[in-house]
């Protein structure tokens, strides 16, 4: 299959990129600027690599109007390394701000933020589970976000390091249509892996956002963290190691990072550059209020295609109000009737639409990059297929 504007791929991620981002991106591979050299063999401290962190950063500052009072920057990894990253950073930052240890408040509702609780569990950090969806719902799975007012509570300011959700849950096609409500004085953070820059955000709302970029906005190898300036600060690793707080690996140290743009390490600056190419776009096509009304305009087609099939041929398996814009997930009723869909859909030229490993079924993939075009080829599949 030739690479095309009309590629019709819904892959959860690696994800879908824009067709002009990847053939600029090839160029800029072979040879980037007149240099005579392609970017993914310039030194990461020259000139032009700094010039690639610094718009890129630049972009998401504008496409996410940040504050004055937040900080972006970068590094090697993915969403998996910073449920780690965001452990250590934000016991340092409360330890610097408090004198102790603090713990931390989860609220789970799906695969990711519980791997997330388990591995600050895993590093030491006193974890209090606010909500599980699994537990709260009537069928043993992650398939909504509880009512607020059904969590546990919140731990005090005076005690809690932060309270961590994943906005939108890849795996089981939850996602949040509002920010978490805590308690006054408490930082909240953010995994946005799989819907960043699909819509508008209020950044001074939250101590820390992440997100690995292959999802939604690049390819494999980077993440970008938006974080409060203020949480930048941090007792000495002595004082840190006194209070039985887990020092960070260096290279996933905010402070030294922020403090070095970025390049205390080698960033993957090819890698990065897809990110800055994917967010001029989205810039030149009028940023994230435009980008917001496609991604719910597409996302709406699909729930009404397939809630207007006749009962007994899928299973949609989130409650409306909690449905992702992002990853639409559904069974297909019938023995081998899964297959046969996902065959069908193959034969069509739709190709990504098996469900996670974890929990199979079908997963439809509407990230920024997936066109309209893609969107209504396969509604029109999944008519045919109904019938």
């Amino acid at each position: 299959m030739t690479r095309t504007e009309t590629t019709h791929y819904f892959g959860a991620g690696p994800a879908l990129l824009p067709t002009s981002v990847i053939k600029q991106a090839a160029e800029d591979l072979i040879e980037y600027q007149g240099s005579g050299l392609g970017l993914g063999e310039i030194s990461h401290r020259s000139a032009p690599a700094v010039a690639v962190v610094d718009n890129t950063k630049s972009n998401i500052k504008q496409l996410l109007n940040v504050p004055e009072t937040h900080e972006v920057f970068f590094l090697q990894s993915g969403g998996t390394g910073e449920f780690a990253a965001v452990a250590y950073n934000m016991l340092a930052a409360f330890a610097k701000k408090t004198g102790k240890k603090g713990k931390a408040d989860y609220i789970v509702t799906g695969t990711w933020s519980q791997k997330a609780a388990e591995e600050a569990k895993r590093l030491g950090v006193d974890v209090n589970i606010v909500v599980n969806g699994k537990k709260s719902s009537p069928t043993g799975k992650y398939d909504r976000i509880p009512e607020p007012e059904t969590w546990n509570a919140f731990g005090s300011a005076e005690d809690t390091a932060y309270v961590y959700y994943c906005d939108n849950e890849t795996v089981n096609g939850v996602e949040f249509p509002y920010v978490p409500k805590v308690p006054e004085g408490v930082e909240l953070v953010a995994d946005m892996s799989s819907n960043v820059l699909s819509r508008e955000v209020d950044v001074s709302k939250f101590g820390v956002i992440f997100a690995g970029v292959q999802k939604n906005i690049g390819i494999a190898g980077v993440a970008v963290v938006i974080i409060k300036k203020l949480l930048l600060e941090k007792p000495s690793d002595e004082e840190l190691t006194a209070l039985n707080i887990p020092l960070a690996p260096i290279v996933f140290d905010f402070p030294t990072l922020v403090k070095n743009n970025s390049l205390y390490n080698t960033l993957p600056i090819f890698n990065l550059h897809v990110v800055y190419l994917t967010t001029k776009l989205l810039l030149d096509n009028g940023g994230l209020e435009v980008q917001e009304a496609v991604s719910n305009k597409k996302a709406e087609k699909l729930y009404a295609t397939l809630d207007s099939v006749p009962e007994g041929v899928f299973n949609l398996l989130v409650e409306k109000n909690s449905r992702s814009r992002m990853n639409i997930v559904f069974t297909v009723i019938g023995g081998g009737k899964e297959k046969e869909f996902l065959d069908g859909a193959k034969a069509k030229g739709m190709t990504g639409l098996s469900g996670h490993r974890s929990v199979g079924g079908i997963r439809i993939s509407n990230y920024n990059a997936v066109s309209e075009e893609s969107i209504d080829y396969v509604c029109s599949w999944i008519k045919e297929f109904a019938s």
